[in-house]
């Protein structure tokens, strides 16, 4: 049972990383697209969905939590049984783990993208300042 969970609760982490990641790939393309030139957006698009997988299963299958079935607490004698109950317990725990787990990336990515854009964007309207000063003839 202990092996099946283990396998139930990584393949759930993984798929709801890949829908995350399915379902925010239109927002963090047009985000790339804005901050970063042609095909490296593409390739850092690519990265942070991997990124979002990784994160995701690691935050949803806590080894911690499942190896509760197979090793004995401190104050008990036999380890923990699965039951019906602990399954799904066990599997809100998946799906809550690697959603907030994934939150976390993404705010991390959007706040970064943020500061990106407003730094880039201060540094192209300095440039056209700069230029609209030049090319202004001067009249005494």
């Amino acid at each position: 049972m202990f092996i099946a969970l283990l396998v139930v609760t990584f393949l759930l982490a993984l798929a709801t990383s890949a829908l995350v990641a399915r379902l925010f790939n239109g927002s963090i393309s047009a985000i790339m697209n804005l901050i970063t030139p042609g095909e490296m957006a593409s390739s850092w698009r690519r990265y942070l969905h991997f990124a979002m997988c990784v994160v995701g299963v690691s935050g949803g299958v806590r080894i911690g939590q499942i190896e509760r079935y197979i090793t004995p607490q401190l104050h008990e004698t036999n380890a923990l049984s699965l039951t019906t109950d602990r399954w799904i317990l066990e599997v809100y725990r998946t799906l809550i783990g690697t959603l907030s787990s994934i939150a976390w990336l993404l705010l991390v990515f959007f706040v970064v993208a943020l500061v990106v854009y407003v730094i880039k964007r201060g540094l192209e309207l300095r440039a056209d300042r700069g230029r609209g000063d030049r090319s202004s003839p001067t009249t005494e």
